[in-house]
């Protein structure tokens, strides 16, 4: 019987043939990485040519756009560079900022896809629903979901919608007899978050009452920080390095607290529909509510949605119904605030309608003109949604003859 072994030396020679092939392969992608950075980057300064902007590196892009600096420092550049300019990100990452009305309007009367670079990174947090579909996918549940938006369905909710806003009131009544200021935002997001819990997802408690939806406000509340500052991180795209980053670890934690509070809605929702009576009384209504519809909603050939797509669309309108809602209200009272002259007349004209202390009705939304332009004013000024990207499938030429390639 005899036994062989690796000597020692041929182990040493093995391994540093190893390390030297492996030296070799790293190089090469390092090249080549190099190569597609520095051709990209070439490809971009000549599509941008005919747009001038603001100085900038050539590895980190413009720094200036960094941290609070960064709706001042746009401001600047609105007033310098009419109809818009490249912003880059870093050295082969850059979008075309768009901010003149003809401008705006070439480019969304076209059917060019989301960019795929900033919208898939929210993917992991919200899924593939109405906010990152595209193409038919996005039409077919555009088609089923808009049943739920019908002005029938929305005329009852005045009413609920009233009742959540007077809880937040009266707690605000409280606080405001300590004399002491008062962050209204989280205050808001919660009594947004009960209006469409009870409005869309056919919830029976009170958000505002139940304080375990803290959490889930305040995991939105991260998810949009990390969000923003993932999209300006060149080293954090990767979503294998961003994994094994604290901020993708928060993240991933964040995520789970939202999909957590999401899967719990909609399995409390078919619990209840297992119930005959409430299930007939669905079956009666002519309408259904957004919720509803998902559940019982069926694809082109014939089968239920899955639990994926249900739990995109429920992500999806959990948090845009709530958290974007809240930051346009907030804004609109900071609006008015800044403007207490606008924001009197409001009153007045509230007061002319609800003098006798009764609740607000769908009818009275109509006869509020100057409060109705206040609020569209504050919108314009302080979009809850600032920015939306696309990624041009065809050239474009503007008005002023300027074009940018597909791409």
């Amino acid at each position: 019987m005899s036994v062989s072994a690796l000597s020692p030396s041929r182990f040493v020679g093995s391994l540093s043939g190893f390390l030297q092939v492996a030296s070799v392969l790293a190089l090469l992608l390092l090249l080549l990485k190099v190569v597609q950075f520095y051709l990209h980057r070439q490809w971009l300064l000549k599509a941008f040519q005919q747009f001038p902007s603001p100085p900038f590196h050539w590895f980190f892009g413009h720094q200036q756009f960094q941290g609070d600096q960064e709706i001042e420092e746009t401001m600047k550049c609105v007033e310098k560079f009419p109809s818009g300019f490249p912003r880059w990100f870093w050295g082969s990452k850059a979008y075309f900022t768009v901010y003149d009305p003809d401008y705006m309007k070439v480019i969304l009367g076209r059917s060019d896809p989301k960019a795929n670079g900033a919208y898939r990174l929210l993917a992991p947090w919200i899924g593939y629903g109405l906010l990152l579909l595209n193409g038919q996918p996005w039409f077919q549940h555009r088609r089923m979901l808009t049943p739920a938006f019908h002005y029938d369905i929305l005329k009852p909710y005045v009413n609920t919608m009233a009742d959540s806003i007077r809880l937040m009131l009266d707690k605000w009544e409280q606080l405001a007899g300590q004399d002491s200021s008062i962050e209204i935002f989280q205050h808001i997001s919660l009594m947004t978050l009960d209006t469409v819990m009870k409005c869309a997802f056919s919830h029976k408690g009170s958000v505002q009452v139940d304080g375990n939806y803290k959490n889930y406000i305040q995991a939105i509340g991260a998810l949009n920080n990390l969000f923003y500052s993932r999209v300006r991180n060149m080293f954090h795209q990767n979503d294998t390095i961003y994994s094994l980053s604290s901020n993708g670890r928060m993240a991933n934690r964040a995520c789970q607290l939202a999909h957590d509070h999401t899967d719990g809605v909609i399995k409390l929702r078919k619990d209840q529909l297992q119930d005959e009576e409430e299930l007939e009384k669905v079956k009666k209504k002519r309408r259904l509510d957004f919720l509803d519809i998902l559940l019982f909603a069926r694809t082109e050939n014939g089968d239920s949605l899955s639990d994926k797509d249900i739990r995109a669309e429920v992500d999806t309108f959990m948090f845009e119904g709530h958290d974007t809602t809240a930051s346009g209200v907030s804004w609109i009272f900071y609006a008015l605030a800044t403007h207490p002259e606008y924001q009197q007349r409001c009153r007045e004209e509230v007061q002319s309608l609800l003098g006798d202390g009764s609740s607000i009705t769908w009818d009275h939304l109509d006869q509020m003109p100057y409060t109705t332009m206040c609020i569209k004013e504050s919108l314009r000024l302080y979009p809850p949604v600032p920015t939306i990207v696309r990624e041009l499938s065809t050239p474009v030429t503007f008005p002023d003859g300027r074009s940018l390639p597909k791409g």
